[in-house]
């Protein structure tokens, strides 16, 4: 098998319209209907077959060949789902009679912790930014709302002028599959942006609506904020890998850390499901336990 063949016309058609489905009935984000693409076509890659027709060994021996590609069970997991749906959406569609992926399980994984900065090094990265220059105040206003908001970075670079309210201190936000909620920002977060707002963000935007933006005026990637977040946590000396996400999961646990109520973080962090949430609950106990360890004389 090799992965040089290119997928017929007729399967990317078909990828396409099952795409489109998606968009349609899930309102998915473009990076998770790119990830659903993908993993279509790199099936319809593997042999021959038909996408449409493939049977239920020919599937599984693609998805056993990924693994001993070195792929993570993660990613091959979520293949498995693509495809139970894609075949289960061509049953509902009238383009086949049965779905080959309908009873096969995924394999499970071990509930795996998110990391967590302590609250020193989340001190630390806040303050490695230069703000005596523009650049150094805007990467300073976008950490302290990372943090402040618990956001993803999708939703950080998506934030508007629009959406935000620095007198009240809250920012409306657009989350997954388009659901907005209302955030409150902290009061550093609010003193930064107002600081980058009135004298650093780059005057040649024109009308750009949106609020964090490249020298060049131009609305800032998630990969730049990446890059600028990686920047930052060397600067402040953070030895361990650090990443927007890994604010996000800061913001939970430290919240709960400090006796939030469950529901509340829910709300805040956009989940639409408590069980998302909870995970943070072990990573406090986790901590918790780590500190005892650390500082009980019998621990």
């Amino acid at each position: 098998m090799t992965q040089s063949r290119q997928p017929s016309a007729a399967a990317r058609r078909t990828v396409d319209h099952f795409i489109d489905a998606l968009w349609a009935e899930r309102g998915l984000r473009p990076a998770s209907l790119k990830a659903y693409r993908e993993d279509l076509l790199n099936l319809a890659r593997y042999d021959t077959a038909e996408l449409n027709d493939r049977q239920r060994d020919q599937v599984l021996s693609f998805l056993s060949w990924r693994l001993k590609q070195g792929a993570a069970v993660a990613s091959v997991t979520r293949a498995l789902s693509t495809f139970r749906q894609f075949y289960a959406w061509l049953v509902r569609t009238g383009q086949r009679d049965d779905n080959p992926m309908a009873d096969i399980e995924s394999p499970r994984r071990g509930h795996s912790l998110p990391g967590v900065l302590s609250m020193n090094q989340v001190d630390a990265l806040l303050a490695a930014p230069d703000v005596s220059t523009p650049l150094g105040v805007r990467d300073r206003a976008m950490l302290e709302t990372l943090y402040a908001g618990g956001l993803r970075v999708s939703e950080l670079t998506s934030l508007e002028l629009s959406a935000l309210s620095l007198d009240r201190g809250l920012v409306r936000v657009s989350g997954k599959g388009g659901k907005e909620r209302l955030v409150p920002l902290g009061e550093q977060a609010v003193e930064w942006l107002g600081r980058y707002l009135r004298g650093a963000r780059p005057v040649k935007s024109g009308t750009e609506p949106r609020i964090f933006l490249s020298r060049t005026g131009r609305p800032l990637t998630r990969e730049a904020v990446w890059q600028r977040i990686r920047l930052q946590a060397t600067t402040a000396g953070i030895e361990q890998r650090v990443y927007p996400h890994l604010l996000r999961h800061s913001f939970a646990t430290h919240l709960l850390d400090h006796g939030a109520d469950l529901r509340v973080v829910q709300l805040l962090l956009g989940h639409s499901d408590l069980g998302t949430t909870q995970i943070y609950t072990h990573v406090s106990r986790a901590r918790l336990g780590e500190l005892y360890r650390r500082h009980h004389p019998r621990g």
